[in-house]
């Protein structure tokens, strides 16, 4: 048996025993040693509990309250059949399938083998929990939806990217990404968090951060100038990290009549004249109406390996909050309220009062 949390609306959190699951083919079951978080942690129990549709979705499953982790980070305890890329005792950081059994508030979870990734001796359990649901979110942002050059073949010419949003996790992970493509000038839109975001950009190649705070018009009006100086004619690209509808004025009035604006869900809003689509990291786990994003996935999941080796890729800040899982139930209300800017709030399970 094992310990494991259950997600209510509040947010809420109860500590329940259960037992330990079974990895199915092509599974890994991981010895959960940090646990990330998210807010749809938090969004989908709220969302949920008004819910009256079909028991099989997300929301249905997620009305009687379930396991919403799913950023794992921790120590391979057994394999299921078919997978031969990792073993018992290995290092390792996964994305667990949205909505599915074995969350990551658990002392272990469940991966698939494709969005599970080797972690370097370097890279702590802390840092490689900030990685897995925000890190493949920007991949199939960049690379599948904009279209964008990959890492490994990255642009030869300049291409103006605009990210909304840019001090999230979602945000700063595309700027790491975008940057080792290649792709600049980035005009980074964030508010509080601007200073890390700061930290990110490369001045020398036209990036900036821009206030949101300070309105659209001069938003607007910055970008344009960045655009002057570096003798760039628009921005074709922009991508929207989940914030919301505010930053629609923006992308319609930078982004050229039918250049590419993704928007992270929960967003969806109109972005014209420009054209739009939308990202869903289930798409990773081809869920139903987010398509089929697994071998991206696959393939960045092994990036990410390679690159934090390297040192070309980095988890984002991060809060170790108390008391394991006994502690998310007041991270995801601080969440809920706004209080994480430019941080990601993570769990040591051994820090559980019990564990």
């Amino acid at each position: 048996m094992m310990i494991e949390a259950i997600n209510l609306p509040g947010p809420k959190v109860k500590l329940i025993r259960s037992p330990i699951p079974e990895p199915n083919n092509g599974q890994v079951l991981v010895k959960v040693v940090v646990s990330g978080s998210n807010p749809k942690d938090w969004k989908v129990p709220d969302t949920a509990a008004s819910y009256d549709g079909p028991g099989h979705t997300l929301l249905g499953k997620s009305k009687p309250g379930m396991n919403q982790g799913d950023d794992i980070a921790g120590i391979i305890e057994k394999v299921g059949p078919g997978v031969i890329e990792f073993k018992v005792g290995d290092r390792v950081a996964a994305f667990h399938e949205i909505g599915s059994p074995g969350g990551s508030y658990a002392e272990y979870a469940l991966a698939w083998s494709w969005t599970t990734f080797h972690l370097p001796d370097e890279t702590s359990f802390e840092e490689a929990a900030t990685i897995p649901l925000a890190g493949l979110t920007a991949a199939i942002a960049l690379y599948r939806h904009l279209d964008l050059p990959p890492p490994w073949n990255p642009a030869d010419t300049t291409i103006p990217l605009v990210v909304y949003g840019a001090s999230t996790a979602v945000g700063s992970f595309a700027i790491k990404l975008a940057k080792n493509s290649n792709i600049h000038p980035i005009f980074a839109i964030a508010g509080k968090g601007a200073h890390y975001v700061e930290t990110l950009l490369d001045r020398t190649k036209g990036d900036m951060v821009i206030d949101y705070r300070n309105g659209p018009e001069e938003a607007v009006k910055q970008i344009r100038n960045g655009l002057e100086a570096g003798n760039e004619a628009e921005v074709k690209y922009g991508l929207e990290c989940g914030i919301g509808p505010q930053s629609a004025r923006i992308f319609k009035d930078i982004i050229a009549p039918g250049g590419l604006v993704n928007l992270v869900l929960p967003s969806n809003f109109d972005v014209s004249p420009a054209v739009k689509s939308l990202t869903a990291v289930g798409a990773a786990h081809n869920h139903v109406d987010f398509g089929d994003s697994r071998d991206l996935a696959f393939v960045f999941s092994r990036y990410f390996s390679r690159a934090l080796q390297h040192g070309t890729f980095s988890g984002h800040p991060f809060e170790v909050r108390p008391d394991g899982l006994e502690g998310v139930e007041q991270a995801l209300r601080d969440l809920k309220d706004g209080q994480a800017s430019a941080v990601k709030y993570i769990f040591r399970i051994s820090d559980t009062p019990g564990i």
